[in-house]
């Protein structure tokens, strides 16, 4: 074999191993239902205001955040905010409770824990890494 030849296979072995190389990067494709509920989570949080309130009302002490306390962030109009909050509400990533006259809005750590584990492939060691049934491609040393 030329050594132009083992150099590349050498290069590519090298890949495989620093990225994984053909090992799934989920346990097991979205089915319809799925892909449809987290489009409409993933769209909610498309819009720069929505992804700004959500990492506002996540990141405030105490892991809620009232709405007064989110309104003067931004150079928008009250309706405009609480249309957006309503829309990060319908989509699940956020509950809101009323205390007089302010809402206070909490992040829904579960579904973040599920929109996460679509996002983050898992560890190779971890069972949800390889299906039992599907056997590893080998990596050839050159």
């Amino acid at each position: 074999m030329p050594k132009q030849d083992q150099v590349q296979e050498r290069m590519l072995a090298d890949l495989a191993a620093v990225v994984g190389c053909c090992e799934p990067l989920a346990r097991e494709p979205l089915s319809a239902q799925q892909s449809t509920e987290l489009a409409r989570v993933f769209k909610a949080m498309g819009d720069p205001v929505r992804l700004r309130l959500l990492s506002l009302i996540a990141s405030h002490a105490g892991g809620e955040a009232c709405v007064c306390d989110l309104t003067d962030v931004f150079d928008l109009s009250g309706p405009t905010i609480s249309h957006h909050l309503k829309v990060l509400r319908e989509a699940g990533l956020i509950t809101g409770e009323r205390r007089g006259t302010w809402v206070y809005y909490r992040v829904r750590p579960e579904l973040l824990d599920q929109l996460s584990a679509v996002l983050v492939p898992a560890a190779p060691d971890s069972p949800a890494a390889m299906p039992a049934d599907r056997d590893a491609l080998p990596v050839v040393d050159a």
